[in-house]
This record gives C-alpha cells, sequence and structure tokens, in this order.
C-alpha cells in the first residue's frame, strides 16, 4: 500500500470515542468554532455509556436540601481513600449540576419528584440522594440527547454551508492504531476501517482521548467487546504517562448465571431502591462488613437500615450501599466461606422490598434483563448475582484543569481513560458526571491550545510510514501465535491472578505471565484477508491489553 492508498483527512480536532466524554468534548470544540472528527470503533450510538444505568451524580439538592459540592467532594474523596486528585474531584463536584441542567436544556428527559424537579436517587457511597435518573436507563438517554445535539450542530452547518459534515463529522467503526508524534507533539492519528481493513489518517493538532476502559482484559466484566485499553495504550507509546492501573473496580453485582450473561450489569439502583443482600443462609450479611471508618454513617441493624429510607434524617444508612469495593469484597468472603448461591454469587432480593408494579417502574430495564436473559421475574424471586470487571480508576496522566495529557502536547484525555479522579475506587454515578464534566474540559482544553499562538509540528511522510508498517505487520509474521489463544489465556490470568484480593505472590505469577504474553504477542500472525477479520482486529486489542 502506497500513501496514495490512504484515505486521508485534516481537521483540527479529532476526538478518538463516541460515548460521553467523546460527544461532549466534541460540541465544546465545535462551538468554539474549529473543525472536529468523531473516530468511533463501533457504530455511533452504541459506545459503552449506554449501558450505564443508574444515574448522573450531582450536587443539586433536589430530594435533600442539605446536598452541596462540599459534601459530594467529600464523599468522592472519602470513597477513594483519599488517593484522588483533588483538584479534579473539586472541579467535578462544582460543576455536576451544571452539566445535569445543561443536559436537560439540550432535550434530555429526567425523572421528576413531585415537586416538578429532576429526581434524584440514593446510591452506594453518596450521603444524600445524588443521581440524577431516567429510570435505569440513564446512561441511554445521556447519549439519545447528546447524539440530537450532535445531528443539531451538523444541521445548523448544513443550512449555513450545503455540507452537514463539512465541520463536524462521525466516522463510524474505524479503529485507531497510533496517535502520531512529531517532535514531541500530536499531529494526529493513524488507524484503518474495521469493515474493509482500509487505511485512514487524520491529520490534527489536537486529539482527545475518550475510549473508555480496560474491561476485555479479564474474564468476567460488565465492559462492551470495545473495552481494550485502547487509549491507555495509544497514550503510553505517544510519550504520556499512566497513573493508579493497579485500581480496577470490581462492581458487585454482576449476572452470574446463566454462563453466557455472566458479568451482565446489575445496576446499584436496586439497591438504592430497597434491594437487600443475603447470603445461602437467608441473612443479610453486610452488617458484618461495615468498616470503621464508615460506622458513623451506616446502619447495623435491620429495622434502622429499613427506616432510613422513609427518615433519613435521623437513621443511618443501609449498608447495602456502602462503597463498591467495600460491598464487593464482603459478597467474595460470602462465597469464599461457602455460604453463596448454588452459580458462586449471593442473592440480590427486591422483590420482598417493593411491590411488583414499582419494581417495574423503577428499574424497568432490570426486569426485562432478568426475563429476557435468564427467565427470572424480579418481582417474584431474588436475582443471583456476584462480582464484576466494571471499572479502571487509573488511566492517563493529566492536567485537572484542561485534560491535557502530561508530557505530550496536543493531546488530551477525559472520561474513564484519564487516570486520577476517582482514586482507588469510584463512586455509582460519577462515571456518568465525569464525562461530561471533564469531556467538556478536553474540549475546551484543546480549543485552548489551538489558540495559544504556537506553531504546531507538521506531520513527516516518515511517521505515516512507521504506522503503516506497524498496521501491516501482523500479516506479514511467521511466528504463528493465535490471537484468540492468547487473549483466552489473559482472561483467565487476570480472573486467578489479578481478582479482587490480591496477596504478592498471585501479583508475582501473574508478572511472569504477562511478560510471557508480551513476548507472544510480537508473534502474533494474522490469516486470511483485511476485510471483516475478527482476528486483524484482536492482534491491535490484544497489544493494548
Amino acid at each position: 500500500m502506497t500513501n496514495t492508498d490512504i484515505e486521508r483527512y485534516s481537521y483540527d480536532v479529532v476526538v478518538i470515542g463516541a460515548g460521553g466524554a467523546g460527544l461532549r468534548a466534541a460540541v465544546e470544540a465545535r462551538e468554539a468554532g474549529f473543525r472536529v472528527a468523531i473516530i468511533c470503533k463501533s457504530l455511533f450510538g452504541k459506545a459503552h455509556t449506554v449501558m450505564a444505568e443508574g444515574g448522573i451524580a450531582a450536587a443539586m439538592g433536589n430530594v435533600n436540601s442539605s446536598d452541596n459540592w462540599q459534601v459530594h467532594f467529600r464523599d468522592t474523596m472519602r470513597g477513594g481513600k483519599f488517593i484522588n486528585n483533588w483538584r479534579m474531584a473539586e472541579l467535578h463536584a462544582k460543576e455536576s449540576p451544571e452539566r445535569v441542567w445543561e443536559l436537560e436544556m439540550w432535550g434530555a428527559l429526567f425523572d421528576r419528584t413531585k415537586e416538578g424537579k429532576i429526581s434524584q436517587r440514593n446510591f452506594g457511597g453518596h450521603e444524600y440522594p445524588r443521581l440524577a435518573h431516567v429510570g435505569d436507563r440513564t446512561g441511554l438517554e445521556l447519549i439519545r440527547t447528546m447524539q440530537q445535539h450532535i445531528v443539531a450542530l451538523q444541521q445548523k452547518d448544513a443550512k449555513e454551508y450545503g455540507d452537514a459534515e463539512i465541520n463536524l463529522k462521525v466516522f463510524a467503526e474505524v479503529t485507531i492504531t497510533d496517535v502520531l508524534i512529531e517532535n514531541g507533539a500530536a499531529t494526529g492519528v493513524y488507524g484503518y476501517r474495521r469493515e474493509t481493513g482500509s487505511e485512514i489518517l487524520f491529520e490534527a493538532p489536537a486529539v482527545i482521548l475518550a475510549t473508555g476502559g480496560i474491561g476485555k482484559s479479564f474474564k468476567v466484566t460488565s465492559n462492551s467487546w470495545e473495552g481494550t485499553g485502547d487509549g491507555h495504550a495509544l497514550a503510553l507509546r505517544a510519550g504520556g504517562k499512566l497513573i493508579d492501573m493497579e485500581f480496577v473496580q470490581f462492581h458487585p453485582t454482576g449476572m452470574i448465571w446463566p454462563p453466557s450473561v455472566r458479568g451482565i450489569l446489575v445496576t446499584e439502583s436496586v439497591r438504592g431502591d430497597g434491594g437487600i443482600l443475603t447470603n445461602s443462609e437467608g441473612k443479610r450479611f453486610m452488617f458484618d462488613y461495615i468498616p470503621e471508618i464508615f460506622k458513623d454513617k451506616y446502619a447495623d441493624t435491620a429495622e434502622e437500615a429499613d427506616r432510613w429510607y422513609k427518615d433519613q434524617a435521623n437513621n443511618r444508612r443501609p449498608p447495602e450501599l456502602l462503597p463498591r469495593d467495600e460491598v464487593a469484597r464482603a459478597i467474595n468472603s460470602e462465597v469464599k466461606a461457602g455460604r453463596g448461591s448454588p452459580h458462586g454469587g449471593v442473592y440480590l432480593d427486591v422483590s420482598s422490598r417493593l411491590p411488583a408494579e414499582e419494581i417495574k417502574r423503577r428499574l424497568p430495564s432490570m426486569w426485562h434483563q432478568f426475563k429476557e436473559l435468564a427467565d427470572v421475574d424480579i418481582t417474584e424471586v431474588p436475582m443471583e448475582v456476584g462480582p464484576t470487571c466494571h471499572y479502571v480508576m487509573g488511566g492517563v496522566q493529566v492536567d485537572p484543569d484542561t485534560a491535557a495529557a502530561v508530557g505530550v502536547p496536543g493531546l488530551f484525555a477525559a472520561g474513564e481513560v484519564a487516570g486520577g479522579m476517582h482514586g482507588s475506587n469510584r463512586l455509582g454515578g460519577n462515571s456518568l458526571s465525569d464525562l461530561l464534566v471533564f469531556g467538556r474540559r478536553a474540549g475546551f482544553g484543546a480549543v485552548a491550545y489551538l489558540k495559544d499562538g504556537s506553531t504546531k509540528p507538521k506531520l513527516s511522510d516518515a511517521i505515516v510510514a512507521k504506522a503503516h508498517a506497524r498496521l501491516n505487520a501482523p500479516f506479514a509474521r511467521t511466528g504463528g501465535e493465535n490471537p484468540y489463544t492468547i487473549h483466552q489465556e489473559l482472561q483467565q490470568t487476570t480472573n486467578d491472578l489479578v481478582g479482587i484480593i490480591r496477596i504478592k505472590s498471585e501479583l508475582e505469577a501473574a508478572l511472569v505471565k504477562l511478560q510471557e504474553f508480551r513476548t507472544r504477542i510480537k508473534n502474533v500472525t494474522v490469516t486470511g484477508g483485511r476485510e471483516y477479520n475478527p482476528g486483524f482486529h484482536l492482534a491491535f486489542d490484544l497489544e493494548n491489553m
């Protein structure tokens, strides 16, 4: 393939990822007058953000007027064991309400209180009802709203210029394999179209990473197939820094049966709306796992915990609403002690807590999910749940105010791919607000970078040739390593050695295996053509994982 065979584009800003963070960044850059390309690995609208169910954490005080940004900041820091980047946590707590109101202004249809305000629900680790929600489909509504706003901007350009995509274009089903660096600064990105395998180049002085997480490195995960650590790896290869990568969150409640649906998320909203966790003996076990630091905030009897739902001012919270890491460890301990459910989890019961119609109204997705995938009616019987790899707190080290990647001018990161905001553990609901707050900040950070007056480096043919050679390497190798075999072994290794509870000997064994995988990946061979070749896709995903 020659340079003339490469599909080429030139933009001011390239956004990799079309979830909440990527779309919000794109809007910010476009509304500032710059030309923007949005690149998504799957179809537009299929980003993993749609799987976020519970809500958007924002201290609006609609349900409890005592809530404010300082309390939200404190909850976030405490949930992250105080190793969060405090400035990121501060900005997030202060700006989240404005981002929610902005979404509503753009057309988001939030659930309402009796007074007509945006409804807010309880979630683990949050002192007050704080999550603005749309039933249990909040992420889907967020993406729908952002997509409509993107289309509205395109329609405006169509009226003015006669071309809807002249200033803002979406490139679907494109995988980016390299951020192109010239003289230490970002100058564009290189990749291929997933359908045809044809190569594609985007020249741009500003690149925003919004690629999500790393869940497909694990055997049991709530993440979609896209969660292969692409942005983390792109930043690292480009000269950026990663922080806090040891902190991987296991959501306490994922589906565990049947095997085909193992890992699919069971929203924290079930517990926020009254659901309780019990073991095989019928015991509500979370009262046995309240850490000392949380004992002043969490009830130690079932009677007080149940009273809290109606009188939060005079009672402490149910321990089912402890931060996710605490609940996941408790479930893991119960299962290891032999008190688990038949399929290796515990029971999550909302059927005995709320009327059937109330469950269907508040948790429509959960009712359909269990009915269709597991033939379980959650209005009649408890669910079987267990921990599932859900979120990585670590990521690209960024400047808190501009989301600029440390060490790489012109590179920015927002959302799950960026590290620091959540410390060692993310509170539920803080992800969607994180996407909006720092997606916007990445957008205006890129705008400020483009406006700073400095001369931006130009892309050279040598850099393009290097990216082209790397993309074609798997077809030329003769090592014979199968990417599917390595991926299965990687997932089994993380499952066995890098789980919820970690010990030194297992981590050391995992490091030995990972080094072995790195060597073997260099010999991965792809057979067949470029079109519709999943082995080709996995070869590059493996390098990132």
